[in-house]
């Protein structure tokens, strides 16, 4: 069991906390399987109403940790990045989500497929990928435009650059900010009311509002297909060397 990816059930919610804060809680495939298998665990168990996912101390999570990207890219659609996609794609129960810090990369698009969001009023959000000569994932290239129209999204993808609580606000991408005093606080009020509902009319309320589902699936799909080719091309190797060497890419 990784000590990366925690796990708590208190009651009946489980919190499963992304713990790497000496990196800013940045993910590596063997925690993207983890993470899989503990929302797949908790969504066919009785016991689990709701479940919570925060990050530790200072941050939600950097995204990627580029090292371990670099190494291990994410090859076909069996690679654990797309494991855990699909498992919180899919998952049947409420999905509450506490963002305090950053939330960089996948740690903004896994945010579209949660039900509820709230972050500190400090959090900083980033869609970082066409900075790395990649495209966007997780069907962010989708929901993103739904949530706040072209012109934003084409703002936020294109151009790569960090936003505050405020806007992911404004653009639907949060519920709720607060002080970082009362993040916790707010956040488990929410999830003890959540959890004090029936559940099988959570349970169905949710599939309702996640009926295209499939049509997601196969926007990750696609996206992913491109994000791979992408790898392989040379604009991404110049700005992770780029990255690496500290200078600013110089695309062609």
């Amino acid at each position: 069991m990784s000590k990366e990816i925690t796990k708590e059930l208190n009651g009946r919610i489980l919190t499963i906390t992304i713990s790497r804060p000496q990196k800013k809680n940045a993910l590596t495939l063997d925690m993207y399987s983890e993470f899989a298998k503990y929302i797949n665990d908790a969504c066919s168990s009785s016991e689990v109403k709701v479940i919570h996912l925060k990050g530790s101390e200072d941050s939600f999570t950097a995204g990627n940790d580029l090292n371990d990207f670099m190494q291990n890219p994410p090859s076909d659609e069996n690679s654990p990045v797309y494991a855990f996609m699909k498992s919180l794609l899919l998952a049947e129960k409420p999905v509450v989500a506490e963002v305090n810090g950053l939330a960089i990369g996948i740690g903004t698009t896994l945010l579209l497929h949660c039900d509820l969001v709230y972050s500190s009023i400090n959090a900083q959000f980033q869609l970082p990928f066409i900075n790395l000569g990649l495209v966007p994932e997780f069907a962010s290239s989708f929901i993103l435009p739904l949530l706040s129209g072209h012109q934003k999204a084409a703002e936020l993808l294109m151009l790569g650059d960090q936003f505050d609580a405020k806007t992911a606000k404004e653009i639907g991408l949060i519920n709720n900010y607060f002080p970082d005093g009362e993040l916790s606080k707010k956040v488990n009020e929410v999830i003890e009311k959540l959890a004090s509902k029936p559940p099988m009319a959570l349970k169905e309320t949710k599939k309702l509002m996640k009926a295209n589902s499939a049509q997601i699936d196969k926007v990750i799909e696609k996206e992913g297909k491109i994000f791979r080719d992408q790898l392989l091309g040379s604009e991404v190797r110049e700005a992770l060397t780029a990255f690496f060497e500290k200078r600013k890419p110089k695309f062609k």
